[in-house]
């Protein structure tokens, strides 16, 4: 039987299939680009721990990246779960993560590692899902992750080992950064989610994400990029697909 296009042995497909799709299509590099640069610019310097990998991409954008995810890849520099990683105290600048935290069993859990791991005034920087009341009729109907406004992000329990690293809950991020904030803050007190940024109004949806289709042009999104920076400020509560989180270690 023929391979899928991003089949890469002992690798899983969906994790391939995303490095084909990101090889492939110009205009997922340039979206996501841009949000790399974003997360780039809010890194302390020091050695930054790249956290649910997958496809490889961040080193791009970065200096002294360690590049990890839970499931094995060959250009991954190491296997480790975000909920019990295996580096000493104090010993991170930085821990980035893109589309990683909703994929969490359990968030708290990775927040304690966070606490323990990063060394004083370092930093927690993500991209996820922001759910508005823009995009969440796309992510509630059309994305195949669900998105459960009910659920308690900062629950306790333990992970499991055999739980899919592909299940979601892509509500998580905005209820840290709303209904939850507070109670974060009495939970991690020497953490301090010092930025949340609105992102991404129209490219990030036209653009298909990984799917092998999309409807904006390459050539168009610089301009639409620019136009959304000059609308976030108004709009970005309201129509964002994307949301920035930067968590810092208190000194």
């Amino acid at each position: 039987m023929a391979q899928a296009q991003g089949a890469v042995a002992g690798v899983d497909p969906r994790t391939a299939e995303n490095r084909f799709q990101w090889q492939r299509k110009p205009v997922l590099r340039a979206i996501y680009g841009d949000l790399y640069r974003r997360m780039a610019g809010q890194c302390v310097p020091g050695r930054t721990l790249e956290i649910g990998g997958g496809s490889g991409n961040f080193k791009e954008y970065a200096a002294d990246v360690v590049a990890s995810d839970i499931a094995f890849a060959p250009w991954l520099d190491l296997v480790a779960d975000a909920q019990l990683l295996p580096l000493a105290a104090g010993s991170l600048a930085n821990i980035v993560m893109f589309d990683v935290l909703h994929h969490l069993e359990f968030p708290r859990a990775f927040f304690a590692e966070a606490t323990r791991v990063l060394s004083p005034g370092g930093r927690v920087v993500m991209v996820e899902p922001a759910i508005t009341a823009a995009s969440w009729p796309f992510y509630r109907f059309v994305h195949p992750e669900p998105v459960r406004m009910g659920d308690d992000p900062l629950r306790e329990g333990r992970p499991q080992q055999r739980r899919d690293p592909f299940a979601a809950n892509q509500a998580f991020p905005t209820l840290l950064a709303t209904r939850h904030r507070h109670r974060f803050a009495a939970l991690f007190p020497r953490l301090d989610l010092i930025r949340v940024e609105w992102l991404s109004l129209f490219a990030y949806p036209l653009s298909g994400g990984f799917r092998p289709w999309s409807a904006i042009p390459v050539g168009m999104v610089a301009d639409v990029l620019r136009l959304e920076s000059r609308l976030v400020p108004w709009l970005g509560r309201l129509m964002a697909f994307r949301m920035l989180m930067v968590v810092e270690a208190k000194t």
